[in-house]
């Protein structure tokens, strides 16, 4: 997979660059939005990763540009910390997902991968453990028997299971379950009370336990034996 990498900080740019290499990604680096546009252009590539501000040409012009000639390749947007009105922007403007700096390295890996997954042809059916969700039929089975789950709690699932094995934050299931753009202490709470209900549901056994809180960060999906 070849991703474009548009960020005017080098040792950002350069460091990103490294890290996704050593994820097993092909990662090319522009460092002006100028740069960023016309490799867009030039050549192919399965993702970006693309800094709102930029010299010469800023992201949402380059976003916007992609999409009004069509080109639909996912697009993660690196936005400043707490600059709400960037997020809005660029998601409005086009973009596939979002991402404050400064940013954990893991979390910008699984948000990537989950976008690489959206981008290729859809599964159906969602494998973990003894787990079985089917996106169709909005069904999960649990070693062939039924789970009744809410409608929120299976978006929940699901976003679990996309990213099974990889840490999943409460800022991504806040964006991809609640659609909210940004956290907030009382929807911590409410993530929290979903993950508790969803995990009763699905491990009351106590044989093999699924889903994990990463104290501090989020949740995993991790099926292991007690």
């Amino acid at each position: 997979m070849r991703i474009l990498v548009v960020e005017d900080e080098p040792k950002v740019a350069g460091a990103l660059r490294e890290g996704l290499q050593q994820e097993g990604f092909e990662a090319v680096v522009a460092l002006t939005g100028e740069d960023g546009f016309f490799r867009l252009h030039d050549e192919s590539f399965d993702l970006v990763i693309l800094d709102l501000m930029l010299p010469g040409r800023s992201g949402l012009q380059i976003l916007e540009t992609m999409r009004e000639r069509g080109l639909d390749t996912p697009v993660l947007v690196l936005t400043a910390r707490d600059a709400v009105e960037d997020r809005v922007a660029g998601l409005d403007t086009g973009a596939d997902d979002y991402l404050t700096k400064p940013f954990a390295f893991a979390e910008l890996v699984a948000r990537v991968r989950a976008l690489l997954r959206r981008g290729s042809a859809e599964e159906t059916l969602l494998r973990a453990g003894e787990l079985e969700l089917d996106r169709l039929a909005r069904t999960v089975m649990r070693a062939g028997t039924a789970i009744d789950l809410t409608h929120r709690e299976f978006e929940l699932l699901e976003v679990l299971m996309r990213n099974a094995g990889h840490v999943v934050s409460r800022e991504m299931l806040a964006r991809d379950v609640w659609k909210e753009t940004m956290r907030a202490t009382p929807l911590d709470n409410v993530i929290d009370v979903h993950v508790a209900r969803l995990r009763r549901k699905i491990d009351s056994d106590g044989r093999l336990r699924h889903i994990h809180t990463v104290r501090g960060v989020g949740f995993v999906l991790r099926p292991e034996q007690t």
